[in-house]
């Protein structure tokens, strides 16, 4: 039994992770209506920004913000320049091909600054882990999952109580008329990609210590959080957490558990959740449904 609680904390941390990733894949699909599949490289390339301005000397706490930063700039810079003129011409291909020419464009940015050699990146919180019953967690991942419960309340804030959360919101559910009501569709769109890049980087440069911070570092998260996006539904907040955590539990108990899946073989869970989920419930766990007028 104990072996079965520690899984399943280890899932829910891991699913922690899924959910912050899968969250900012929400946020960019719900504005731009497109899976960003160069997430996981943008928010790797902002880890290793952290590590930079750190071994240049600076405190953890000066350099995850300013890496914060100008993963923003980078992200709201990606919308504006190469994102946006597709999406004004609904060259549906070109963007699919932009998301993994700047996902390829990065790992091989990331190598040849950085090689392939592994950065030790330094934990925010130092320390024994900590029991909780039977089962323990490290000091580092409470800071993860802190770190994701702030992402999830910060953006519920944005939506529902600011009036530019509201007027994102509009955007993503019917952009002609949000336009024609003068609202700032495309400042949404630019805050929307900053954002997005924004929970990437700061998750990154948090799970670094434990993932190994090298090129490639989020490419399998990345999966599962597709994956977990995918069953909670591509447009909803609240899926993508529900999803991440779902998506962590199950992979790690069938890594655990499930003869012939084994640690080598957990990615094919991600796959089997996808494709199911597409089969059976296009929409996802909480994603809308969509209705086509004849």
């Amino acid at each position: 039994m104990t072996v079965l609680l520690q899984q399943i904390l280890d899932g829910l941390t891991a699913g922690v992770l899924y959910a912050a990733i899968a969250l900012s894949l929400v946020l960019v699909y719900r504005t731009s209506k497109l899976v960003n599949f160069a997430q996981g490289e943008l928010a790797t390339f902002g880890a290793f920004l952290t590590w930079q301005f750190h071994d240049w000397g600076l405190p953890l706490s000066v350099a995850l913000p300013a890496s914060v930063a100008v993963s923003f700039v980078a992200g709201a810079l990606m919308e504006r320049t190469l994102i946006r003129p597709l999406l004004e011409s609904s060259n549906h291909l070109g963007l699919f091909i932009v998301c993994l020419g700047v996902l390829v464009t990065l790992l091989q940015v990331e190598a040849w600054i950085w090689g392939y050699q592994v950065k030790e990146m330094p934990n925010v919180a130092e320390g024994p882990p900590i029991a909780l019953g039977p089962t323990m967690i490290s000091r580092q991942n409470v800071v993860i999952i802190a770190a994701c419960v702030l992402i999830a309340v910060a953006l519920w804030f944005l939506f529902q109580r600011t009036r530019f959360g509201l007027a994102m919101r509009a955007a993503s559910d019917n952009t002609p008329s949000a336009n024609l009501l003068g609202l700032p569709v495309t400042a949404t769109l630019t805050f929307s990609w900053g954002i997005a890049a924004v929970i990437g980087t700061l998750m990154a440069s948090l799970v670094a210590p434990n993932q190994f911070l090298q090129p490639g570092m989020l490419l399998p998260v990345l999966l599962y959080s597709v994956a977990a996006a995918t069953l909670g539904g591509l447009d909803s907040p609240v899926g993508a957490i529900v999803g991440g955590l779902v998506v962590g539990v199950v992979e790690n108990l069938a890594g655990t558990y499930v003869p012939g899946i084994g640690q080598d073989f957990k990615q094919a869970v991600a796959f089997a959740i996808i494709m199911i989920v597409l089969l059976a419930r296009p929409q996802g766990l909480f994603g809308s449904r969509t209705v086509v007028r004849v």
